[in-house]
Parts: C-alpha cells; sequence; structure tokens
C-alpha cells in the first residue's frame, strides 16, 4: 500500500506540470523512486478520486480544482439549502 507521503509526491509532481505524456514520463520525473506497481496503485487511487484523467492517447491530465481563487469563491458563496 502506498504511503500518504508517497501519493502526496505523486500529486505535487502532477500539479506542478498539470499533464504528462505517459505513466512512464511521470514516473520517471518524480523526485524519489517509487516501486512501479506502488506507482500505479496511486494513479488509480487518483483516477478514483476524480484528480486525474487519461487522455485518448494516455496523457495523465490533473483536473482536480485546487486554485486559490476557486477556494475563496466557494468560501464566500451563499448556501442553498
Amino acid at each position: 500500500m502506498p504511503r500518504l507521503d508517497t501519493i502526496q509526491m505523486v500529486e505535487k509532481t502532477l500539479k506542478k506540470e498539470k499533464s504528462f505524456s505517459s505513466k512512464n514520463k511521470l514516473w520517471r520525473s518524480l523526485p524519489k523512486q517509487v516501486q512501479y506497481p506502488t506507482f500505479s496503485k496511486i494513479l488509480d487511487y487518483l483516477e478514483e478520486s476524480n484528480k486525474i484523467i487519461y487522455d485518448k492517447d494516455g496523457t495523465i491530465v490533473w483536473i482536480f480544482a485546487d486554485n486559490p481563487k476557486l477556494k475563496k469563491l466557494l468560501k464566500e458563496a451563499t448556501k442553498l439549502r
């Protein structure tokens, strides 16, 4: 099972670059080595939690809405009941 710090490292790398053309390119760009099965499990988790998607050609794209402007708008928005 992946550790939290490993998951966060992959997320941080994806957030910074926004997309990678292949799993292998992302895997090789990580600052620390990760076992490939662990890396694949992390990508499965990120896809299931709607943080990444795979394009038709296999490109991995970060889609999680986490920018500061959006967070501020959500915080100030009127809640509907």
